[in-house]
């Protein structure tokens, strides 16, 4: 059994405590980043990372208050949830999670039953990716053999695919609240059309680049590759913790060389020290391809969300591909 879900069930006893001590109430926590405000009557949404919190939030609008799980500045690939986690997901009216990157979703929600509760994996009806990685010769894309790092997850990198996420959540919103689908669906398609203009974005920013190939710390750019006719050269897997073998480490340095890579990207909640050697070696410099997994404090401050971070990603390439 994996450590999360032997952690998952220790704190599922502790979660019932919890529950009874608070009287069943979660007004007012703070419970990751984001403080739920708790009116009484609004739905109340838990999910568990920032895409899916910034994707729920705005088909919410006025009728849910919506906490995100995993806080500003954690990198979420290896989380667990706490005690007071786990009753927030008990709690919750509809929890709202990607898939994959949560691998201990499906334990928790088995440890905080609610037969009340909707949940949506966001990612459910897409077809995923095989995680990728860099061969020795050919530098050609096959399936990551970790546990829980078969399939890329990553799909809210794709402004396409992030509407799909958008449109699955605006479903589960009207399922746990049908007397304001209505607004929901009008929240959603209000959010759609602006993800429709970011695609446009990047269809029209990424006209006639001089190099389709980038090189990045970690597999997270795979879907966004792939729906704009770019490489992505990974140094490491599908989770950013992954150390690459040195192999790996002189098969990058020697495609960047033989590419004439000029930037390699790393991303903000990661230590870019990896990203930063190749850089060294190579004689290239470095700069953020963000894969929005968590906003920086720094982020949080400037006021940036998915679609700003998104735009200064598309800077980031442009650049990049065009030295």
């Amino acid at each position: 059994m994996k450590a999360w879900s032997s952690k998952i069930i220790l704190i599922s006893a502790v979660t019932a405590l919890l529950l009874a001590g608070c009287g069943g109430n979660n007004d007012g926590i703070k419970n990751g980043n984001i403080e739920s405000e708790g009116s009484g009557k609004k739905l109340k949404v838990v999910t568990s990372f920032y895409p899916m919190y910034e994707f729920s939030k705005q088909v919410a609008g006025e009728h849910a208050d919506v906490i995100s799980l995993i806080p500003a500045g954690v990198e979420p690939h290896d989380w667990e949830p706490s005690a007071k986690d786990m009753a927030n997901i008990k709690e919750a009216d509809l929890f709202v999670y990607n898939g994959i990157v949560e691998g201990w979703a499906e334990q928790a929600l088995e440890s905080a039953p609610n037969d009340k509760r909707v949940v949506v994996e966001a990612s459910g009806g897409v077809q995923l990716m095989e995680g990728v990685e860099h061969e020795e010769e050919g530098h050609e894309e096959e399936e990551h053999e970790e546990e829980g790092h078969g399939l890329d997850p990553h799909i809210w990198l794709s402004p396409v695919l992030a509407q799909r996420e958008v449109l699955a959540i605006q479903e589960a919103f009207m399922k746990a609240d049908p007397e304001h689908k209505d607004d929901y669906k009008a929240n959603a398609d209000a959010y759609m059309a602006k993800l429709k203009e970011l695609d446009d974005a990047f269809k029209s920013g990424l006209q006639g680049i001089k190099h389709t190939e980038f090189v990045t710390q970690h597999a997270a750019f795979g879907y966004l590759a792939k729906e704009y006719g770019l490489t992505q050269v990974p140094i490491a897997g599908l989770s950013p913790e992954q150390e690459p073998s040195p192999e790996q480490m002189a098969e990058v340095v020697a495609f960047a060389k033989e590419r004439e890579i000029k930037t390699i990207l790393f991303e903000t909640l990661v230590d870019p020290k990896i990203a930063q050697t190749i850089a060294d070696e190579i004689g290239a410099k470095t700069d953020v391809l963000n894969p929005i997994e968590g906003l920086t404090e720094e982020e949080k401050k400037d006021n940036l969300d998915y679609i700003g971070i998104m735009a200064k990603n598309l800077e980031a390439l442009k650049k990049a591909l065009n030295e």
